[in-house]
């Protein structure tokens, strides 16, 4: 078996052959080494120790850099080597977030965005209705693929928007289950970048910063996915630099702040979310 190389290391040179072919002589072979979410880290500068992003995309993860190992498998953390040298990272991952939007916009005929923007900038409240995202099984915090979703609180008074809100909340919900197991394993999460499609609502960060209690960072539009961390990593093992120095995070459009006023109030909210899951659980099992 061929030895390990770090994702930042040239692990070969272009056979000489194929060099002539192409007129690439001495090309180097470069590891590139990191899943789809650390060369994302790569790409959005989240390399260093305590430095996390939040996706809010299909599924949901709650990812951060980290300067040693730190495993939390009751709380079904992800804890892998970082993309980069010396480095570790551990996620939580969840299966549905904007897919519990999309879910909630099929079954009510209406468009996602439709859905979210009737909220309008910001909520006043929680909702009276709770949402667990569990449509397709869960990982992050239960790793239970029999979970399932559930509206809990519903009345002759809950229309699209109370629903819709609760979906937004049960997804931020899942972030902050996410972010307390990664702090029994040791990480301090104290602001993170906001990524992913959903975080082109204005209403669902503000949730998410509200729920989470942390600022989120919402990076300019750019590159820095997965791919340009995955170029990231050949251009470090190509010139030698410090990947401190080329892995850098993307300006910051703006940044939403947690509403101190609804903290009490989400934090209520959230203690009846997790009082959910073992009582469903239960009732189908």
């Amino acid at each position: 078996m061929p030895g390990l190389v770090e994702g930042t290391e040239v692990s070969g040179r272009l056979r000489a052959e194929l060099a002539g072919r192409f007129g690439i002589a001495g090309t180097p072979v470069v590891a590139g080494g990191g899943g789809d979410n650390a060369a994302s880290a790569v790409g959005m500068g989240t390399v260093t120790p305590g430095a996390a992003f939040a996706s809010l995309g299909t599924s949901g993860v709650l990812f951060v850099s980290n300067d040693r190992f730190s495993p939390n498998t009751a709380g079904a953390v992800h804890a892998f080597c970082h993309a980069v040298p010396d480095t570790w990272h551990q996620m939580g991952v969840f299966l549905s977030a904007t897919d519990s939007l999309n879910w909630l916009s099929g079954l009510l005929r209406t468009p996602a965005a439709d859905l979210a923007g009737a909220l309008g900038a910001r909520v006043e409240r929680p909702s009276p209705v709770l949402f667990l995202p569990y449509l397709s099984g869960e990982r992050t915090p239960h790793n239970d693929a029999g979970a399932r979703g559930a509206f809990v609180g519903l009345g002759h008074e809950a229309g699209a928007s109370a629903m819709t809100q609760a979906v937004l909340e049960g997804v931020a919900f899942a972030f902050r289950d996410c972010l307390r197991v990664l702090s029994d394993a040791g990480s301090r999460v104290e602001r993170a970048a906001a990524i992913g499609g959903g975080s082109r609502s204005p209403v669902w960060l503000q949730i998410m910063a509200n729920v989470l209690g942390i600022p989120l960072d919402l990076p300019k539009d750019g590159d820095f996915g997965g791919a340009f961390g995955a170029a990231r990593l050949g251009l470090i093992a190509a010139t030698g630099a410090d990947y401190r120095e080329i892995a850098t995070p993307p300006p910051t459009e703006r940044v939403i702040e947690p509403d101190p006023a609804l903290a009490a109030a989400y934090d209520d909210s959230y203690a009846r979310y997790r009082a959910l899951y073992p009582a469903i659980k239960e009732a189908l099992t």
